[in-house]
């Protein structure tokens, strides 16, 4: 019995040692939403599967609170969508004055796919349609889609001069709004829970408008939302008030890091990403076009970290 006792003493002991050796590391992440959940994902796979790292989500108020920390290499990863990364790089827009130029690329992830959606009865059939209608406006906890708006306006060559403005702090509350009649479109993912609720919430339903596919509508949302691109959306099971083929603005979602991250985290971390992508898909349907082949080292015209550089270049996935 002594003999036992001794030995689950030394495997305890073993096990706390490992456990106290890890590296554990921060990745920037919002309280709720798909950042939230996205992180959340991302953390577990890492802390399961990257020997002596464990990811720990650190909640902020939003994006742009998190990339200037971990520009400063005071937090080890951070995820957005590609606007803002692009905004950050170049010192635009939300980021307007402040390059954050040691950021670096780790993987490209999922797509987000999104466009209007409005009550089939509202008689709306395209972008120039909103015209004087009431569209949310202000967006103060969720500054990103001030942008978005503007830029899906633009499309048809409106502004917010062009309609009724109803101010809206965030996201949820807009989409709130819209099931409640104070608004006449919300921006909606393809396939989304929300839109799901709006279905059983507004009479007669809803369905997502199509933008303009061409190249000059393109321009003018990519105005406001830099690095988006078109892509159609066809009608299948589960996407709530995609009615036909529709044009909607799909944008990339980005891991990155700092320049100052030693190769080796950076090295494990895009390994999960590359091998680990059945567990992060089962994260949820955020993560149902995610795709783990040479799309996780998509050039965007930014540098990607040395140590994920070294991983996909062993894998054979670097195309450059």
């Amino acid at each position: 019995m002594k003999f036992v006792y001794n030995g689950l003493l030394l495997v305890s002991a073993l096990t706390l040692a490992g456990s106290a050796s890890a590296k554990t590391i921060g990745i920037g992440s919002t309280k709720a939403g798909a950042v939230s959940q996205i992180t959340a994902t991302i953390s577990k796979a890492v802390s399961e599967h990257a020997p002596g790292v464990q990811m720990r989500k650190q909640t902020m108020g939003g994006t742009q609170q998190y990339i200037p920390v971990v520009n400063a290499g005071e937090l080890a990863f951070g995820i957005s969508n590609i606007a803002q990364y692009y905004m950050a790089q170049e010192g635009v827009m939300l980021s307007k004055g402040n390059k954050y130029n040691n950021l670096r690329l780790v993987s490209t992830m999922m797509k987000f796919t999104v466009s209007p959606v409005v009550a089939i009865a509202s008689g709306i059939n395209r972008v120039s349609d909103l015209k004087g209608r009431r569209i949310a406006s202000g967006f103060k906890g969720a500054p990103l889609f001030k942008y978005v708006t503007s830029g899906a306006l633009a499309t048809d060559n409106l502004s917010y001069a062009d309609v009724k403005n109803v101010p809206q702090v965030g996201l949820v509350q807009h989409w709130r709004a819209f099931m409640a009649g104070k608004v006449d479109m919300a921006i909606v993912a393809a396939g989304s829970g929300f839109a799901k609720q709006m279905q059983a919430k507004i009479d007669g339903g809803i369905k997502h408008i199509s933008f303009d596919k061409s190249s000059a509508a393109l321009k003018r949302m990519q105005k406001f939302f830099p690095r988006a691109e078109w892509s159609i959306v066809k009608p299948k099971k589960g996407l709530t008030g995609v009615l036909k083929p529709t044009n909607f603005v799909s944008y990339d979602f980005l891991l990155w890091t700092h320049k100052g991250l030693s190769n080796d985290v950076a090295y494990k971390v895009a390994k999960v990403m590359h091998t680990k992508a059945k567990q992060l898909k089962a994260g949820g349907p955020l993560w149902r076009s995610y795709r783990n082949d040479a799309r996780l080292q998509k050039d965007h015209g930014y540098s990607y970290h040395p140590g994920a550089v070294k991983y996909y270049k062993e894998v054979g996935l670097w195309k450059r």
